[in-house]
């Protein structure tokens, strides 16, 4: 039996549309609307993340093409240029209030991280968007260059964002990371040199959290003794030191580790004196998620390529980018799917405007979906 509800209907459906009506409300975004509505504006902008359009023509013709289909979805006609206007004057924030409602969904459904602590991980990154100087003047962080740059805070419980915040590109890692991202005691907090601030590290331990970063070459400090007497696992030593620096004077770990992969001996820099020496490699090693993170999202999403060049118009559509991303992540997580966010990613792009149960979709074999709906699967999985 046919369902009666597209693949994308079933998406929305997923939204907590109240919620996203009242900031709408709030920010007056519906204000002299008369057909192309902020929520129009949300369904057109997923679709065209899903559905991997580039431009304004593209949106606008494959939309004329599933006439009935558009109208199943409550849209009117698109017009390239209502598009791109709703998009330059509507404010983003509207897309940011919804990424952290569609984030509270999607933490109830996460699995835990991998290690045997009980301690929340998290890992802290940012990467660059690059942008043309001469369409998106207002993005100039080089003498001849432009972008934007996001930073991320992932959890490692489901690999999802928890936060995210978009500054031009000159914005310093660790300045963004001091000012904007909250603590949270007993969590643990990763992060490459970037972020390497003593005022940072005296922030978190103040909050009773912990910290796990490599050490500088030129990290000057005392050893006050040896932590770990046995040493396994390519540990080299675990020293405890106190640096000679007076933003920080409290006492910290040093472990250093020789990677047999790399021949490499890097070393190691925590507050945490509980985990064994290796555990804490190991979370450093996991903190390869984040850029995986953003390795994906710039594969698979519309981010670097905009339909608008203002600075709003790029921000809704980063944030739509967003919201796409963890709805991709509930689903996943909701019904348990065993392949990876890519494959559902695919499978509902190529199903996205089809009359589809979206659970029977994600259960059915891959054979019995070709023969049943003679959708084409020309691509590979990973």
């Amino acid at each position: 039996m046919a369902h009666s509800n597209t693949i994308l209907k079933q998406m929305l459906n997923l939204i907590p549309r109240h919620q996203f009506e009242n900031t709408v409300k709030n920010l007056s975004g519906n204000r002299y609307v008369k057909r192309f509505t902020c929520w129009n504006q949300l369904t057109t902008l997923l679709y065209a993340q899903a559905s991997g359009k580039d431009s304004l023509r593209e949106i606008e013709q494959g939309l004329q093409v599933q006439d009935s289909k558009r109208y199943h979805l409550g849209l009117p006609k698109i017009k390239r240029s209502t598009l791109a206007d709703a998009n330059q004057k509507r404010s983003y924030q509207m897309f940011e209030f919804l990424f952290y409602k569609l984030l509270k969904r999607c933490q109830g459904l996460t699995p835990k991280h991998k290690f045997k602590f009980k301690n929340p991980l998290y890992s802290l990154d940012a990467s660059t968007i690059d942008l043309c100087l001469s369409s998106f003047n207002w993005a100039k962080f080089r003498k001849a260059k432009g972008g934007i740059k996001l930073h991320c805070q992932l959890d490692h419980s489901g690999n999802i964002p928890n936060f995210i915040r978009v500054t031009d590109a000159k914005k310093h890692d660790v300045s963004v990371a001091k000012k904007n991202f909250d603590i949270t005691p007993d969590s643990i907090y990763c992060f490459d040199k970037a972020y390497n601030d003593f005022v940072f590290y005296r922030r978190i331990t103040l909050a009773k959290a912990f910290f796990v970063t490599k050490a500088k070459s030129n990290l000057d400090y005392d050893v006050t003794g040896q932590h770990t007497e046995t040493l396994k696992k390519g540990i080299l030593s675990d020293e405890t030191i106190k640096l000679k620096n007076p933003k920080y004077t409290k006492e910290l770990r040093l472990i250093r580790y020789y990677d047999d992969e790399t021949g490499d001996i890097i070393p190691f820099l925590t507050n945490n004196f509980y985990l064994a020496p290796y555990t804490i490699t190991q979370i450093y090693k996991d903190r390869w998620q984040v850029e995986i993170f953003f390795r994906w999202i710039k594969q698979n999403l519309k981010i670097k390529t905009f339909l608008g060049t203002n600075k709003n118009a790029v921000l809704t559509q980063i944030w739509v980018a967003m919201c796409y991303f963890l709805l991709l992540t509930y689903i996943k997580y909701q019904t348990k799917f065993s392949k990876s966010l890519f494959y559902l990613h695919r499978i509902i792009k190529e199903t996205l405007l089809q009359k589809l149960n979206l659970i029977d979709l994600l259960r059915a074999p891959l054979t019995k979906l070709l023969q049943a709906n003679s959708v084409d699967f020309q691509f590979s999985f990973f």
